[in-house]
């Protein structure tokens, strides 16, 4: 069987089932979320830009924020047949690309994206497994639909499996 691997752009997600795989470039303080029901071997990928819709006028774009992005995502994984009781999550970006001389939290987009995505997936009750985030470098992030796990490839940094 042939093995297609879907790209998931900036703000934006997708969902498959095995034995494809889900990936999405350039995470800088993006967050990619990945989610994953070992049992009915479907995989879900969302690409966040900022934490929060509630502090954004134009939020029509629902994948493009943490709080919106990762509801939309278990809606869309449950349509091809996950249950939500099997979902595990693996989150990779969040980086701080500018060095800012300032506290300013404002400025800590990747920071603020993590934790934005942890007060969310602990509120749906989905298990966070594993993560590969911070730093100031990019992140390319692949999800394997058969196994759930998640390729991370860095520029200067190495690749890793998590």
């Amino acid at each position: 069987m042939e093995v297609n691997t879907i790209k998931v752009g900036m703000a934006d997600l997708n969902v498959t089932k095995a034995p494809h795989q889900l990936t999405t470039l350039g995470l800088g303080s993006c967050v990619g979320i990945t989610l994953y029901d070992g049992v009915n071997k479907v995989a879900g990928l969302v690409h966040i830009m900022l934490p929060s819709s509630k502090e954004i006028k134009n939020n029509q774009n629902k994948a493009k924020f943490a709080d919106t992005g990762i509801e939309e995502l278990v809606k869309s994984m449950e349509k091809i047949g996950a249950d939500r009781k099997n979902l595990v999550a693996k989150i990779a970006g969040g980086a701080q690309m500018f060095n800012f001389n300032s506290n300013n939290q404002m400025l800590k987009i990747g920071e603020r994206n993590v934790l934005a995505t942890k007060e969310k997936l602990k509120e749906l009750n989905i298990r966070l497994v594993s993560e590969d985030t911070g730093g100031n470098f990019g992140r390319t992030i692949v999800l394997d639909s058969i196994d759930g796990s998640l390729y991370v490839r860095t520029i200067g940094h190495g690749e890793k499996i998590i």
